[in-house]
């Protein structure tokens, strides 16, 4: 199996650095899955046509992820609650 790129936007992460650790934790088992099987997102249309959004529990919550992808990398743009989570994701 090939290696597979993770790349971070500077949204991401600034949404990654304010969680608990163990919400850090459920958000890197989220990308390890995706990393396995990037199919596993639903496709969005419109304005976000390309980007997929990957829903998981995350510490009683249910916490969105979204992410692009191609054979070699995952690019993560996002991740939070789902409150104004589509508004900063088209920013």
């Amino acid at each position: 199996m090939t290696k597979v790129a993770v790349l971070q936007t500077s949204a991401f992460l600034r949404a990654y650095k304010k969680l608990h650790n163990k919400q850090k934790d459920a958000v890197d088992r989220a990308v390890a899955d995706i990393v396995r099987d990037p199919t596993l997102g639903e496709a969005k249309k419109g304005d976000l046509a390309g980007v997929l959004i990957y829903k998981f529990d995350c510490v009683k919550q249910l916490y969105l992820l979204a992410y692009e992808y191609d054979s070699a990398t995952r690019v993560l743009l996002l991740v939070g609650t789902h409150e104004n989570f589509y508004r900063n994701l088209k920013r």
